[in-house]
């Protein structure tokens, strides 16, 4: 993720290397003193040496910022502790799972800088998980409000909750966007979350056809092809405009798979039907959905970061492809610029797509947020 983010900054706009490096920090959160102060006492630098004044490690982000206020500060701890899937498939529920309280790294940033405002994004999940028996909300709440922000009330976190499908975004991503207000400041947290409902689209939602439809398809070939120690079984991607639009290697029986779910519209057979037709094809066992087709004129369902693993919750919905999304797809769904290149393998391409915010729901929540703090400032 970080060296994404490095090379689109030097890539598409043009920084140096040493600067990408200087806005792109790698760090663990929840080393979070180490983060806010730095990490070179005088002891260690008499230890390691001297230490280059730009590297977080050294001056932290104080070090960093200065004496500059901080109007805003945007986060969100990973979900998976919260993902209702999550839950039911951990044996323990999450309730272990310390990723739980990784939003107090959170706080203890927004505490040492004071900023007038903060984003909090999560998965809806947060709105019923509750680790150690206490809801999350509530634990979130209590943290903000001890430090000084007013936010919304574990009851009213509901009205928080966002589709991103109401943002020019062609999916149905339900996200929680908490928003806090430092008291004392001229914000007012009502006004803030009316600047984000004034940027939703107005006109029909868009569709996975809106997003992939114009994509060169990858047909199924006759035969695998050996390439190296791989093995391709769709034909190549012709245009070379467009990068990361290959298929992934199908056998045939996920191929046939494939184009019958598809051809007999059969993302809306019932559960139990769905566990007897992997039963059917398989031979194993399950209890949870292991098949679904995107459908062309609709919303595509959530893209998540499972797409690691593999793509058959996400059947392409052109039946005579036979396969499963590609990572430019994928990126497509999300509102990636066509251009933006994803460093790594292809794993962790899909991986690091499945746990971004879409684009098009970033940039609807800075721009409302941007024009309330412009309108007081």
């Amino acid at each position: 993720m970080v060296d994404t983010l490095r090379h689109r900054l030097v890539d598409k706009w043009g920084e140096s290397e040493k600067e990408a490096k200087r806005k792109v920090v790698l760090f663990d959160i929840q080393k979070t003193d180490e983060l806010i102060n730095g990490f070179w006492s005088d002891e260690s630098i008499r230890q390691y040496g001297s230490y280059n004044s730009d590297d977080v490690k050294a001056v932290g982000l104080k070090g960093l910022i200065g004496k500059q206020h901080v109007d805003l500060i945007i986060g969100g701890p990973p979900c998976q502790a919260y993902s209702i899937h999550g839950r039911a498939t951990d044996k323990d529920s999450m309730q272990s799972d310390y990723r739980n309280y990784l939003f107090e790294s959170f706080c203890k940033v927004v505490e040492a800088f004071r900023p007038d405002l903060f984003v909090f994004e999560n998965v809806g999940g947060l709105l019923s998980a509750k680790p150690g028996g206490v809801p999350v909300r509530k634990r979130i709440y209590d943290a903000f409000t001890q430090i000084g922000y007013q936010i919304r009330t574990p009851d009213e976190m509901q009205t928080a909750l966002y589709d991103a499908a109401n943002f020019e975004v062609p999916q149905h991503r339900p996200r929680v966007i908490i928003l806090g207000v430092r008291n004392g400041t001229k914000l007012d947290l009502d006004d803030l979350y009316a600047a984000i409902d004034k940027e939703k689209n107005t006109k029909v939602k868009l569709t996975v056809r809106d997003a992939i439809g114009k994509l060169p398809p990858l047909y199924p070939l006759e035969k695998p092809v050996k390439e190296g120690r791989l093995t391709r079984s769709h034909q190549k991607n012709q245009d070379s405009t467009i990068t990361q639009h290959e298929a992934r290697n199908h056998g045939q029986r996920e191929r046939t798979i494939f184009k019958e779910w598809v051809d007999n519209n059969m993302n809306h057979i019932s559960h139990q039907a769905m566990i007897d037709y992997y039963f059917e094809k398989t031979g194993h066992k399950t209890l949870y959905q292991k098949y679904k087709s995107l459908e062309w004129d609709k919303p595509s369902h959530t893209v998540v970061a499972h797409l690691s693993k593999d793509g058959y919750m996400f059947i392409h919905p052109d039946s005579e492809q036979q396969r499963s999304i590609t990572i430019r797809e994928a990126a497509c769904l999300m509102t990636f610029p066509l251009d933006y290149q994803f460093l790594g393998s292809t794993p962790y391409n899909y991986k690091m797509i499945g746990n971004a915010v879409p684009v098009n729901f970033a940039k609807a929540i800075a721009t409302g947020l941007y024009k309330s703090l412009d309108k007081v400032k």
